[in-house]
């Protein structure tokens, strides 16, 4: 396997990153150490968790950050819904980061049963 930086999860959850960053600058002002904060924090941990899980020394620990990857990327689902229903977000723009995160969703269930595997 190549580096992390060569899987395309990696790559579409790094631009997703991006898209919350842009989403939540604006959010209100009061919310910047609230929501804005929680989301902009579990939206970062999916990519670093993927690149983090990648550098361990085992197929076992790799699954186990996937883990941790798709577990912040339901949470940022969940502040999105939150975002949503405060009138934050709009449903065009919910729509689409929801679209983004379940194809990411996919593809790190994919990857996991993936390291799965390749430990039996």
């Amino acid at each position: 396997m190549e580096g992390h930086r060569d899987l395309v999860v990696w790559q579409k959850s790094m631009r997703f990153v991006t898209d919350v960053y842009q989403v939540t600058k604006a959010f209100p002002h009061d919310e910047r150490y609230g929501l804005t904060s929680q989301l902009r924090r579990a939206a970062v941990s999916v990519p670093s968790n993927i690149a983090e899980g990648h550098g361990r020394d085992s197929k076992n620990e790799f699954h186990q950050f996937i883990g941790h990857s798709r577990g912040s990327l339901l949470e940022v689902e969940t502040q999105f819904e939150i975002a949503y229903n405060l009138g934050y977000i709009d449903k065009a723009t919910f729509s689409r980061l929801i679209r983004q995160s379940s194809e990411i969703g996919r593809m790190l269930t994919g990857l996991r049963s993936w390291a799965a595997g390749a430990n039996s």
